[in-house]
């Protein structure tokens, strides 16, 4: 089949999925607004359609590209948006009680996903330093870094939003503030931890590719900034028993630290990766 039609309907089949995963947002957004439990099943049920048509995106450009999709904008942060909402289905399906985090997590998630759509779209071959275990590892783990993060801030805006409003009937329905506040300090323990895997594959993989496991380039400073903020967070919380309101408002300034690191710094900072994501 002529590769050009097979990229004209994965175009197609990303836009499907954006689609999709808009009318999931409305769904999780409308449940959360007017306070209708019963909107949450729809808003799921969109963000499974949508992953069907995102699923064949992705896999028809694989099958061009002959590699993962991890060599520019586009098709990383399609691949990103991808893991972000099999995860989030994945916990709402195990943890019920969870899926109105839908409200923060599929909206940004399919606008990381947008973003990259409109980038270039072009295909791009594999460089030879783009190889090895050590790479898919690190690829791998980010991706899982980048879901836990956003469910555990999914779970601490639930928790802001009830305790300031509580005494609605739809909070009622929430889990109790003490577990949205454990729920939003354990998947941040999970980001740290794929993160901490992140860091230390990249590192073994620099030393492959470049000849130094660091190097100070400003994608592996952020990273290590982002790395130490968190475990500072895990820290406060364990040792000094930080939790409810400053736990979740200090994950939210974490939670911005972690956005420049992985969708500011790699795309506007000239670094030892810019020519592998352009």
């Amino acid at each position: 089949m002529d590769n050009l039609y097979l990229l004209k309907c994965e175009v197609i089949s990303h836009w499907i999925a954006v689609g999709f995963y808009i009318l999931s947002t409305v769904f999780f957004a409308y449940s959360v607004s007017f306070k209708k439990a019963g909107a949450l099943k729809y808003g799921m049920f969109l963000a499974i359609i949508g992953l069907i048509p995102h699923s064949i995106a992705l896999g028809i450009r694989w099958h061009i590209a002959g590699h993962g999709p991890y060599m520019a904008k586009y098709e990383v942060l399609s691949s990103n948006t991808w893991v972000v909402i099999l995860m989030f289905l994945l916990i709402g399906w195990k943890i019920p009680k969870l899926r109105a985090a839908g409200v923060i997590v599929i909206p940004l998630s399919f606008l990381m996903m947008t973003f990259g759509l409109f980038t270039n779209p072009e295909i791009r071959r594999l460089p030879p330093a783009l190889s090895g275990v050590w790479l898919v590892i690190h690829i791998l783990f980010n991706k899982l870094a980048v879901g836990a993060i956003l469910i555990s801030l999914g779970s601490a805006v639930l928790y802001l939003l009830k305790k300031k409003q509580g005494d609605k009937e739809f909070y009622r329905k929430l889990p109790s503030l003490e577990v949205l506040d454990a729920y939003s300090y354990k998947f941040i323990g999970f980001g740290f931890i794929f993160w901490s895997i992140t860091v230390a594959a990249g590192s073994i993989w620099a030393n492959e590719a470049w000849g130094r496991y660091w190097g100070w380039d400003p994608i592996e400073t952020w990273s290590l900034i982002t790395w130490l903020l968190y475990g500072l967070y895990l820290h406060l919380r364990y040792f000094f028993k930080w939790q409810g309101t400053k736990a979740a408002w200090m994950l939210l300034a974490c939670f911005i630290v972690s956005v420049i690191t992985i969708f500011i710094i790699p795309f506007v900072i000239q670094t030892l990766h810019s020519s592998y994501f352009m």
